[in-house]
């Protein structure tokens, strides 16, 4: 028998573009333009990937860079030009008119730690809010060539393909990651937390955007971190919604601008763990 040889498909690396299963007629004017602030950061990030910025620290001893800064100014220029009598909310720019029926959440590089020593798990994060209600996502995974989207009631995208949760449903067989735990750890949750991975087929920390995105494609069935905040999570709270999975705090709320850990899974998973680790952390 001869052997397979299996070819990657070529990515164009310098392009964030829609791809060609997406139906852009079946799009809101808010994902073209989420979309097309993406693509400005990515070219913003991409450029000051290689070390060429300066790094300050803020206030809550995170590091901040150029990048940060001008990525979010072009999302900022590329929304509220087009629709100025939204709101903003920005990691590193703050917020403006913060109480307008529509409100962005931004995150121009999620995970700047990373980013900084070079890690190419950071991504953008954008998000539209509608009177409190999340109904938009972009997630854009730029030096790994993920650009995800979703908007409520429309499913979720990958690139060129059409996202969905697995379908598993046996915690034995389950690949479940995890993320910022720090809180969970200090807490008496941190044993629950301990039995899901001991009964699971396969533990992780992709961390970041990354297992969000594997979660939506059904390469992993759940998520858990208990240190997060509205910017991180918003656009792949509906990725993953989209995507049929169901995308919770530990107790079992759903995401608002309060959030500050994550319950993701598949729904039979998520009915399986959330008992385990409600009630540990806020």
């Amino acid at each position: 028998m001869r052997p397979f040889l299996y070819t990657r498909p070529k990515v164009d690396r310098h392009k964030v573009c829609l791809m060609p299963n997406y139906d852009p007629e079946n799009s809101s004017e808010h994902l073209v333009v989420a979309l097309a602030a993406a693509r400005e950061a990515a070219a913003i990030s991409r450029r000051y990937y290689a070390g060429n910025f300066t790094v300050t620290t803020k206030a809550d001893r995170t590091p901040v860079t150029q990048a940060d800064v001008e990525c979010e100014e072009a999302i900022r220029k590329t929304i509220l030009e087009r629709f100025p009598e939204h709101g903003f909310y920005g990691e590193e720019t703050g917020t403006t008119q913060a109480d307008a029926d529509y409100l962005w959440l931004v995150d121009p590089i999620d995970g700047t730690k990373g980013f900084v020593r070079q890690y190419p798990f950071f991504s953008t994060q954008i998000a539209l809010l509608h009177k409190g209600e999340i109904v938009l996502g972009v997630s854009s995974g730029t030096m790994m060539d993920e650009l995800a989207w979703a908007e409520k009631g429309k499913g979720a995208w990958l690139n060129d393909k059409p996202l969905s949760v697995s379908s598993e449903g046996d915690p034995e067989r389950a690949a479940v990651s995890t993320g910022n735990l720090k809180s969970l750890a200090r807490s008496e949750g941190w044993g629950a937390l301990a039995n899901i991975l001991g009964r699971a087929d396969r533990t992780r920390g992709y961390g970041d955007f990354y297992h969000y995105h594997l979660l939506a494609a059904g390469k992993i069935e759940a998520v858990i971190e208990s240190d997060v905040n509205i910017l991180d999570i918003a656009a792949l709270s509906v990725i993953v919604q989209e995507a049929g999975g169901v995308f919770t705090d530990l107790n079992g709320k759903a995401p608002d601008l309060e959030v500050r850990s994550v319950l993701a899974a598949t729904p039979a998973l998520h009915a399986a763990y959330l008992p385990l680790l409600k009630g540990f952390v806020a």
